[in-house]
């Protein structure tokens, strides 16, 4: 397949963005092949949930006894919705930046079932005609327009919530570099390929520099929250937007301290 400028364009500046520590993108964003579910682990597809919305509440009632408080059935959907965001859409998109094309995602052959003894999304293996990055990005964003009011309006997601997930998983190939590479340029090439996608996703997240351990990186910053943090034995996530006031804080304080000579010994 001919790739086109668009194509050649985010590979190239990518690859080069992880080059420049020595790193090789095709290690780095090696995905784990598509599972083979066997049918008993299979509950319904994503392209049946989208038809009859209501059979999530009805899985979530009766394999969560902690489910029969309504705020508690709301988390529970918003963290099957981000899980279907990183475990569906994140290893389409690093297939996409290693081999330069990607499977379309096909709701029929994106089951909910068991795994690890928790409800998860599964990917049907499956070999359809691959995409180029221009068409990959037009038929991803269709979809995640299409399925939005039935998050927001049937089951209640937040649009925080189901925008941010979204766009940690777009995001994906930057997470696999985050700690390794110049961070401003790592926030500025992600920040530029989220606004590729005609969505909200872009608006709900942020790639920022921040410090961890001394050290200077880049993260993915939520404008929105999963609510995983409500279920038992849960915690809020890395990237929640609880912390974002707090990070984006110290963003300006770096940003109006003074830089210090090139030769002066950092501490």
């Amino acid at each position: 397949m001919e790739k086109t400028e668009t194509d050649r364009h985010w590979l190239a500046d990518y690859h080069h963005l992880a080059a420049s520590r020595g790193l090789k993108p095709c290690a780095l964003l090696k995905s784990d092949p598509l599972p083979d579910i066997h049918p008993d682990s299979r509950l319904f597809s994503l392209a049946r949930l989208l038809e009859s919305p209501e059979l999530i509440w009805r899985v979530i009632r009766d394999n969560y006894p902690d489910a029969d408080h309504p705020r508690i059935q709301k988390a529970r959907v918003s963290v099957l919705q981000q899980n279907l965001a990183l475990q569906i859409i994140w290893p389409l998109v690093l297939q996409l930046f290693r081999d330069g094309n990607s499977i379309a995602l096909n709701p029929s052959k994106v089951f909910l079932g068991w795994k690890d003894k928790d409800l998860s999304w599964l990917h049907l293996n499956d070999t359809p005609e691959p995409l180029e990055t221009k068409a990959f990005i037009h038929r991803l964003s269709e979809q995640l327009q299409n399925w939005y009011p039935i998050f927001r309006q049937q089951l209640g997601v937040s649009p925080g919530a189901y925008w941010s997930s979204v766009g940690l998983a777009l995001g994906a190939p930057y997470s696999m570099i985050w700690n390794q590479v110049n961070p401003d340029a790592l926030c500025k090439q992600a920040n530029h390929w989220l606004a590729q996608f005609n969505c909200e996703a872009n608006k709900h997240i942020d790639w920022i520099p921040a410090e961890f351990s001394q050290h200077m990186c880049a993260i993915p910053q939520r404008r929105g929250c999963c609510l995983k943090y409500m279920l038992p034995e849960e915690g809020y996530c890395g990237t929640c937007g609880v912390h974002r006031k707090e990070r984006m804080a110290q963003i300006e304080t770096r940003q109006s301290i003074p830089q210090a000579p090139k030769n002066a010994q950092s501490w």
